[in-house]
């Protein structure tokens, strides 16, 4: 499985920006997929994951700003990021799971339930 994400870089507070994370040797219908993201001197945390039926859940601090969706089409997760804050900026993770699960709290949370991960990249918001 390889997963390559795209998309981030540098915005202004109140601006939008659409994350992608391409995958191959993996069906992102299948099974579930989240993204995660890690501020600077902080864990690493779920932003927003997405089941195999398509249930989602939300990090509160996102909860009406972001989207996440999959493009069945290219074989690819999203992730549409509206209203953007300096608390935003991190680097984002896109993370597949081999398990057909739902987008539930707990998987947004359980870290261990992923088995591959992206590289990574920045999203930078400026206040």
């Amino acid at each position: 499985v390889r997963l390559v994400e795209s998309g981030g870089g540098s915005v202004q507070a109140g601006g939008s920006l659409r994350l992608s994370c391409a995958a191959s040797g993996y069906m992102v219908s299948f099974y579930l997929m989240g993204w995660f993201r890690r501020a600077p001197g902080e864990e690493r945390e779920g932003v927003a994951v997405i089941g195999n039926d398509n249930s989602t859940s939300y990090a509160t601090s996102v909860k009406g700003r972001f989207t996440i969706s999959k493009d069945i089409a290219k074989n690819t997760l999203e992730l549409q990021m509206n209203s953007l804050k300096a608390e935003d900026t991190a680097i984002y993770y896109c993370a597949a799971s081999s398990r057909e699960y739902v987008g539930s709290i707990w998987a947004l949370e359980t870290q261990r339930l992923y088995d591959s991960w992206g590289q990574g990249i920045q999203v930078t918001v400026s206040s």
